[in-house]
């Protein structure tokens, strides 16, 4: 009767809506970003190497503060999180619209961090918490509809607003609507927590900074710096030794800031792998189609941004559909069809070259797309959904954060990978071309002529990327066949261990 009874409470749909506006300004504000890099660089005077610090400082932010989310989603009232998160953006968001030197603008981007890092993994717990596990899929496939829009419409708008306004706009555009966000949110947001006796365990949040710290850093780095740089290295190494003496010391604490022990769980387990695997795959299409239009094919950022358009809005529509389609066929064969299209259409990207159609791109981006929405929120809420309740914030705060480690590693490869490959074919075609041309050219025919070889190898080297990034799908693929329906674990159990580690 109890279940029943519990099952029929309406979910605070009010408070879902307006954690949702939040998370999707936060959300937008990141894709809105992208295009307009380069014109930071020409307006602060920055070269790519500092420039990349408003993606490399948001991920260290987010690998330093998503650890600790779930103790403070435990801690305090969703209230007092989401305003707190809120106010950093919006803090942050007006400081970077007003940036003149690159300094205030990377400080603005790192506040906009701190609160995007908070904000994610909240919603996703009043998600799991607010709807029984036959009726998640539905609730999730919307959740993932808002997050897909903003994708959607992000590069499309960021490239529209760079060719009629400054840079400064992206800022200026989204700082009144988080103002609204905000104050909605402190009128409208009522829910109270009983006091928790909890204490932030400085000690793990230490070698939790370091930890995912270092290891963010040294991948987001290695492919501007190469992985001879001891800057690279040097941080994995460190990154990675915090990280074993965190583990040890979380799964020894009583109380633990991140709990490790929700990969005891073989579902969560292996939908935390599949969806790592999957994020470092789709960096490929993220990171390189970019470089192939613009840097190429010469294609603008405006017309870039409409080339992902109809794969981004196909992904959205389609969000709330595979969640019903979870919740009748559950993940297995949303996930192994997901990710074979998703193998195919990557294979399809390695085999580009400079005379590809726009509208193949267009065509193949949203077949890719396509795949894509049956693989994440799927997958990820399979997982989520054998954990027992009260390891929710330790399992959103585990995936936020791996999906972190995972997105950087897999840029870090991808990047290196293609810059290296690139490298090695300018040395072989340019041996061959003057080879071929028996004698010395002459200086307007060699300007040509490097130009030629320069744009073949680069599209080489990004061909081969996406050939690597189809392997990784490939063994995503191969892991979604063990994916099977769960139940949820019992909460009695949970309760007995939490007694035995209190000592009551």
């Amino acid at each position: 009767m109890e279940q029943n009874a519990q099952k029929e409470v309406r979910p605070p749909y009010g408070v879902i809506a307006i954690l949702m506006v939040g998370a999707f300004i936060a959300f937008l504000n990141n894709t809105l970003l992208n295009i307009a890099l380069p014109s930071i660089m020409e307006d602060l005077k920055v070269g790519p190497s500092i420039v990349q610090w408003l993606t490399t400082g948001f991920m260290l932010v987010n690998g330093i503060l998503i650890p600790t989310t779930a103790f403070l989603i435990q801690k305090y009232s969703v209230r007092y999180l989401f305003l707190a998160a809120m106010l950093l953006f919006t803090i942050g968001t007006v400081l970077a619209g007003s940036a003149d030197v690159f300094a205030v603008l990377l400080s603005g981007r790192m506040l906009q961090a701190s609160g995007s890092a908070i904000l994610m993994p909240v919603l996703m717990n009043v998600m799991l918490v607010s709807f029984p596990v036959e009726k998640r899929g539905v609730a999730m496939g919307f959740f993932g509809l808002i997050l897909m829009f903003a994708p959607a419409i992000g590069p499309t708008l960021s490239g529209w607003i760079i060719e009629h306004y400054d840079w400064r706009m992206l800022f200026h555009f989204v700082t009144p609507i988080a103002i609204l966000v905000l104050l909605i949110g402190f009128l409208k947001l009522k829910d109270k927590k009983e006091k928790q006796d909890l204490k932030l365990d400085l000690i793990s949040l230490l070698m939790s900074s370091i930890a995912f710290g270092g290891i963010l850093y040294g991948f987001s780095s290695a492919g501007s710096k190469g992985w001879g740089s001891f800057q690279v290295y040097g941080t994995i190494i460190l990154g990675s030794i915090f990280l074993v003496l965190f583990i040890i010391r979380q799964l020894n604490e009583r109380l633990p800031m991140l709990n490790f022990k929700v990969y005891k769980y073989p579902m969560f387990a292996l939908s935390s792998a599949i969806s790592m695997v999957v994020n470092m795959a789709l960096f490929s299409g993220m990171l390189l189609l970019p470089i192939y239009t613009q840097n190429l094919r010469g294609i603008t950022p405006m017309d870039a941004g409409l080339l992902m358009l109809p794969g981004a809005v196909l992904m959205a529509v389609m969000s709330p559909v595979t969640g019903r389609l979870f919740d009748k066929f559950g993940g297995r064969i949303l996930a192994v069809t997901g990710l074979a299209i998703l193998v195919i259409t990557s294979f399809e990207f390695s085999r580009l070259t400079l005379e590809t159609s726009y509208m193949h791109l267009i065509l193949i981006y949203s077949i890719r797309s396509f795949g894509m929405s049956m693989v994440l929120m799927p997958v990820s809420t399979n997982g989520l959904n054998q954990l027992p309740a009260r390891l929710y914030p330790h399992g959103t705060a585990m995936n936020n954060t791996m999906n972190q480690v995972s997105g950087a590693i897999g840029t870090a490869l991808l990047v290196s990978l293609m810059t290296t490959r690139t490298s090695t074919h300018i040395e072989e075609m340019t041996k061959s071309a003057m080879a071929a041309a028996g004698t010395q050219p002459s200086a307007a025919s060699m300007a040509e002529m490097k130009q030629q070889i320069v744009m073949k190898a680069t599209l080489e080297g990004i061909n081969e990327a996406f050939l690597v990034a189809t392997g990784i799908a490939a063994v995503a693929f191969i892991l979604a066949f063990f994916i099977k329906r769960v139940n949820q674990a019992s909460e009695p159990a949970v309760e007995n261990s939490m007694r035995k580690a209190s000592g009551e």
